[in-house]
């Protein structure tokens, strides 16, 4: 095996146990403990990862990769029906939700106070709002938008009302099944939006 090809598989791993450890203790779990838990030194993830906070975006960026949503939002985006574009794309979101949802849910709360916490959502949030971006243009362009709707504007509406805290609101606060958060949340934004 290629030291490149372990090397990625090392930090997968780290990625992997850190993932785990943040969703049971939160975004406060030091480089020590997710050393420990990985087996390693403290010294090799550093290797790895460099700082903390670039371990948190590496962290983030994975679970993208582990949970497929690029790949789902990929598939969507090639339906030729815009309303159907929509309605998978959202789909594709709320089916991610809840495996994020608890580190998402602690790197909101920390974003405040923690910089490297802070860097981690906004690199997320900002790729995930230029996706809606595409996919808000391309519902204009197909003349599917509600004349009172900007692409601009629809993206913003698409991303706020489909966001973790809007959802979380719903099922943590509120007490709703998972799926009817989603249920709801998906007409809401596709009937607010769409002719």
């Amino acid at each position: 095996m290629s030291k490149t090809k372990k090397s990625d598989r090392t930090k997968a791993a780290i990625l992997d146990i850190a993932w785990d450890l943040i969703s049971q203790h939160g975004s406060t779990v030091s480089m020590t403990h997710i050393a420990l838990a990985a087996g390693i030194t403290r010294q090799a993830v550093y290797t790895h990862f460099g700082t903390r906070a670039a371990l948190l975006v590496a962290l983030v960026r994975r679970a993208d990769e582990r949970f497929e949503i690029w790949e789902e939002f990929e598939a969507a985006m090639a339906l030729a029906d815009p309303r159907r574009r929509l309605e998978a794309c959202l789909d594709a979101w709320f089916r991610f939700l809840p495996k994020i949802s608890p580190v998402a849910t602690d790197l909101i709360a920390s974003r405040v106070n923690d910089r490297d916490a802070a860097a981690a959502w906004h690199d997320r949030m900002d790729e995930l709002r230029e996706f809606y971006r595409a996919l808000a243009r391309g519902l204009n362009d197909a003349g599917a938008l509600r004349s009172e709707w900007t692409p601009g504007k629809a993206a913003d509406f698409i991303w706020a009302n489909s966001s973790v805290q809007c959802w979380s609101l719903l099922v943590t606060e509120c007490g709703w099944e998972e799926d009817e958060a989603s249920r709801t949340l998906r007409w809401n934004i596709v009937n607010a939006l769409l002719r």
